[in-house]
């Protein structure tokens, strides 16, 4: 008698492989036989007509603090993820003094748009250093695996203070007491380092976060301590800037250590053609003996603009700064009322530089999101604002207005930043073939204000395997193993990902013709009242984490099967080597 058994489904195992027929049993936690099963299962599911996947694997959010009280992680527990990493792009929660909790949490709030009221009240500080802080994770009740790495910015605060926070050289010194704090993380199981180098990531003071600046030597000196422990990916967020002095400290740290060194790739919207570059200086480095992987979106780092967003287009004129702290809905009747629409639209934004005059101001560059259709994440520029109002007749600004006035107030406007400078996802396309990329950056948890790309995994099957209309698709196959065995491999785990014996069973089951990413909406369920933007699913029948159904339907079944993952995991036993 089998744990579970799910019979009839349409399998696409994560390899790349062609789907087919099969039945799966799990026992244990673990899928014991996959073909046809004669035994019966204590419960048996029908999978006929549905796809059967492995449960995604998202290599990049941000649930650091969440993940100490919310044991569902959602959205991302939402669209399938069964496996989050989190840790990236420098920041986190330890190690931490006990008189910096409240520093740590203001640059999670800078950097990461994540509230930090919720996050003052949600977090319970049961530790002071990295080993403990996984400790306090462990154990607790969740619906999915979890892993973490140590942030850069913690460790240097912790190590240097001031002169760390304030991103002043480290000395040797320094560097020691680092790379020691960092080597004993990853000893306790943290699935690596990372950094943030861009001028983007500040904290909400406006510093930049700490490490930004660190020097080859720092960086390489962390490395060195991961190699020594052997295991471990650094992972960064960085302007790349200038390109070959970054390449060349991560050939050096690779090459010499054998640590993997991953960072982020987006499409710039003044260099339109700097990716192609990063690319190939990434098969250069690595035909030098050095494992340099790029991280990949799957479509625009885009804002959704909306009255009760971190930001839109009015948020910096006179007439709206003076009702901006109204309760919504005292807010929204003000909206309504004729006179403030007139005074509104008559003004021009205070100066915001120049971020703040594309999100006030970028009108060739903001879109409708909801189309009759369904969301569109990849306008035509003949759609934009700017496009609208030349063949209406009317200024953009009415036309943005009444778009956010839409479904009682809770209307949208898009405003792709990132990875969209030619108005289109062909050069995504290119990077999903490139061999030396990974999907990833869909930063869950994070941006709570402004995005949800924690639908990311959701949108490659919709629009890359099954919707696309502007361009190519990707086979479903693929689109399956680009976050399932490929995300997994990248970090070591090599125990999930793949559907076969022996291998981890996380799964989910779909309806595929009926797999939809709806709407974003508001809500206010963290902690202190917090906010966040939210994307629910449809489709999902269920997912199964090591065997157990977390989520049938859409709703959560109770059961709580995540573990804390530390380090990297063997493959199973019964997995042939490919």
């Amino acid at each position: 008698m089998h744990d579970l058994v799910i019979r009839n489904g349409r399998v696409i195992d994560g390899t790349g492989a062609a789907a087919f027929a099969a039945d799966i049993a799990i026992d244990g936690g673990v899928i014991t036989r996959l073909g046809v099963v004669d035994g019966q299962g204590r419960r048996e599911i029908d999978a006929k007509g549905l796809l059967v996947t492995p449960g995604w694997v998202d290599i990049h959010t941000h649930y650091d603090g969440q993940v100490t009280w919310d044991p569902y992680l959602a959205p991302s527990s939402w669209h399938g993820v069964t496996t989050a990493v989190m840790g990236n792009c420098g920041v986190g929660f330890a190690p931490v003094r006990p008189d910096r909790h409240d520093w740590l949490i203001a640059l999670m709030e800078g950097v990461e748009d994540i509230p930090g009221a919720a996050l003052s009240e949600g977090i319970k500080w049961t530790w002071e250093t990295f080993p403990e802080y996984l400790d306090s994770l462990d154990g607790q009740p969740r619906v999915m695996d979890v892993a973490t790495q140590v942030p850069h910015g913690a460790v240097r605060a912790y190590v240097m203070g001031e002169r760390g926070a304030r991103n002043e050289e480290a000395n040797a010194e320094d560097i020691a007491a680092m790379s020691q704090i960092v080597a004993e993380g990853v000893a306790a199981g943290a699935l690596g380092f990372s950094t943030s180098r861009t001028v983007l990531h500040v904290a909400k003071d406006g510093v930049p976060v700490p490490g930004t600046f660190a020097g080859a030597d720092e960086l390489l000196g962390i490395g060195r301590a991961m190699g020594a422990v052997g295991h471990g990916v650094f992972e960064m967020a960085s302007d790349m800037a200038p390109a070959e002095d970054e390449f060349l400290w991560m050939k050096t740290l690779s090459a010499e250590t054998g640590v993997p060194v991953t960072f982020g790739l987006l499409q710039s919207p003044v260099k339109a053609d700097n990716w192609k570059r990063l690319l190939t200086l990434t098969e250069e480095a690595r035909a030098e003996g050095a494992q340099i992987t790029a991280q990949i979106a799957c479509r625009p780092t885009g804002m959704v603009l909306g009255w009760q967003s971190t930001v839109h287009p009015f948020i910096a004129r006179d007439s709206y700064r003076k009702i901006a702290d109204l309760p919504f809905e005292e807010r929204l009747a003000q909206l309504k009322d004729p006179a403030v629409r007139a005074a509104i639209l008559s003004e021009t934004s205070r100066s915001m530089g120049p971020l703040g005059m594309i999100l006030t101001q970028g009108f060739d560059r903001m879109f409708r999101l909801e189309q009759p259709e369904g969301l569109d994440y990849e306008p035509a520029a003949d759609d934009s604002i700017a496009a609208l109002a030349r063949s209406s007749g009317r200024s953009p600004d009415e036309i943005v207005y009444d778009m956010l006035m839409e479904k009682d107030g809770r209307g949208y406007i898009y405003l792709p930043l990132l990875n969209y400078a030619e108005f289109n996802f062909d050069h995504i396309h290119t990077m999903m073939n490139h061999p030396n990329t990974v999907l990833s950056l869909s930063d869950g948890g994070a941006h709570c204000g402004v995005i949800c790309d924690a639908s990311f995994p959701t949108y490659m099957l919709t629009h890359w395997a099954r919707d696309r209309a502007r361009g190519p698709r990707l086979a479903l196959e693929k689109v399956v193993s680009m976050q399932t065995r490929d995300t997994a491999r990248l970090y070591g785990l090599n125990d999930r990902g793949v559907l076969a014996p022996g291998m981890k069973a996380d799964l989910n089951l779909i309806d595929y013709d009926r797999l939809a990413i709806e709407a974003p909406e508001m809500a206010f369920d963290l902690p202190a009242q917090g906010r966040r933007m939210i994307q629910r699913a449809r489709g999902y029948v269920a997912t199964i984490v090591s065997g157990e159904v977390t989520f049938e339907n859409g709703e959560a079944t109770g059961a709580m099967p995540g573990k804390l993952i530390r380090g990297p995991q063997s493959a199973g036993l019964a997995l042939a080597a490919e």
